[in-house]
């Protein structure tokens, strides 16, 4: 699966886009963490409980998170939330969501590894993998998913019981390792990320004296 900094540098990019005003050191820490919370599902499954890319990686831990923050904020008559940190704190709240979906269970979910997230509902681990093409011959051609007698079909290697996923508690022999970067391409993501950080904090800056200068 792809490593931990991985998913920190997209959730990093994602609270640069997202936060907007609420961009702080505080914020960008808060959403950063939140993206690399799944893969603490590996000590969860290291101690019986689900499985690595499974316990932590289910839809249904944000799709709750987002569920009680919507009650919070919009249904309640006075938000919990809001109360103690305003604006700041709600908006903080949803961006750390989204990081902890799109950066903390895509990348896994769009790898050979797999991951099972529809645990608990189901122990099966999936894999969207393939490729997205132009061809002057076939036209648009696809092979993510595949559609058979009215099902959508994803890659599957098995289920917690069968699929071993290597992780750094649980090698898949006796070494150890913990992945930093695997490729080029996320190396270039790594950079781009901690690149982000001071830049967006330069600009906010200068649109604050900016602003004064009115």
């Amino acid at each position: 699966m792809p490593p931990t900094l991985v998913n920190i540098a997209v959730g990093i990019l994602l609270g640069v886009a997202l936060l907007g005003a609420a961009f702080d050191r505080r914020a960008i820490t808060v959403v950063a963490f939140a993206a690399a919370v799944p893969d603490l599902d590996a000590i969860v499954g290291a101690l019986g409980i689900g499985g690595a890319n499974a316990t932590l990686h289910s839809v249904f831990v944000p799709l709750g998170a987002a569920a009680l923050l919507y009650y919070d904020t919009a249904v309640r008559d006075q938000s919990w939330l809001g109360d103690r940190y305003g604006w700041y704190g709600v908006r903080v709240a949803w961006v750390a969501i989204a990081a902890y979906a799109v950066a903390g269970i895509g990348p896994d979910a769009f790898s050979p590894e797999s991951a099972a997230f529809l645990y608990p509902l189901s122990d099966r681990y999936y894999a969207v993998t393939g490729g997205f093409l132009l061809s002057t011959q076939d036209g648009i051609v696809q092979t993510y998913v595949a559609f058979g007698e009215g099902w959508l079909g994803l890659e599957t290697p098995g289920t917690i019981a069968s699929h071993h996923i290597e992780t750094w508690i649980d090698p898949a022999g006796e070494e150890r390792r913990v992945g930093i970067v695997e490729s080029g391409w996320q190396a270039v993501l790594v950079v781009t990320a901690a690149a982000a950080v001071p830049v967006k904090a330069f600009v906010e800056r200068l649109d604050r004296t900016a602003a004064g200068d009115r």
